[in-house]
């Protein structure tokens, strides 16, 4: 018993410390964004969100970070579900090849292909649009994305699927009303994780655009931290608001991503 309570007891001071070196940067960075824009003025200053916001036109960026955030995650979501469905549960020549290939974009980091990419997107007339930052992101994301889900339809019981094709459903209706239903927190937690790549990029956003309307939350912070006029707390105050839309959907849809990763790396 002894041993065990020592044991207990060393596991939860190792997750405290853990914890304690995970929060702190993002404690101080919330504390920084209430603090003055003045040195030796105290108090809590919530104006800095406020002056943030308009002094770095967030508005503009936010809207600009989200249509281009739900768009790579509609589609990435309906291509990667459509192709692991096709690779986890039916049978041709040339499967497993065609798997291993769409694998081969996980192992090419995105800031190898960024400069060929801007160069082939600019002769088709394609940069500084949405559509420079929507498909290659579509493009990286999908290799992870049919990974995931076919771990899902791979794992599924055959028998469940046999039963739904004798009641006379096809392969657009066992996918739709039997699977996708039951693997929620697989789709789920793709969801989020796709949300929060789109929303973090930096770089494509970068190379590929010019105007100032389709600026990127992350881009902007970038832009707005580069003015010489910028204080800290007001840099933290905005660094705030490009984490928070991240952050509530984590805390809004946690409790599938957390069943969703869990039973990933259990089927894994």
């Amino acid at each position: 018993m002894g041993t065990s309570t020592a044991a207990r007891l060393g596991t939860y001071a190792v997750l405290g410390t853990f914890t304690v070196f995970a929060l702190y940067p993002m404690a101080a960075i919330l504390v920084t964004a209430f603090g003055s824009p003045v040195a030796g003025r105290g108090g809590v200053h919530w104006e800095n969100f406020a002056t943030a916001w308009t002094q770095a036109r967030f508005g503009s960026y936010l809207l600009s970070s989200l249509i281009v955030s739900l768009s790579v995650v509609v589609l990435t979501v309906v291509l990667s579900v459509l192709a692991a469905y096709a690779l986890g549960t039916m049978r041709f020549r040339g499967r497993e090849g065609l798997f291993y290939l769409l694998l081969l974009g996980l192992t090419v980091p995105g800031e190898a292909v960024v400069v060929p990419l801007y160069f082939d997107l600019r002769d088709l007339g394609l940069t500084d649009t949405y559509a420079s930052l929507i498909f290659p992101q579509v493009a990286q994301s999908v290799a992870f994305g049919v990974f995931w889900m076919r771990t899902y339809f791979a794992s599924t019981s055959r028998g469940i699927v046999e039963a739904s094709r004798l009641d006379g459903a096809g392969h657009w209706q066992t996918l739709w009303r039997v699977l996708l239903p039951m693997g929620r927190p697989a789709l789920v937690t793709l969801v989020v994780l796709v949300f929060m790549w789109t929303w973090n990029e930096f770089l494509l956003a970068r190379v590929m655009v010019v105007s100032e309307t389709l600026r990127t939350a992350p881009l902007g912070l970038q832009f707005f931290s580069g003015r010489a006029t910028t204080s800290v707390p007001l840099l933290a105050a905005a660094s705030v608001l490009v984490a928070l839309p991240i952050v509530l959907l984590y805390l809004f849809l946690q409790r599938h991503f957390i069943r969703g990763m869990v039973d990933g790396s259990v089927k894994g």
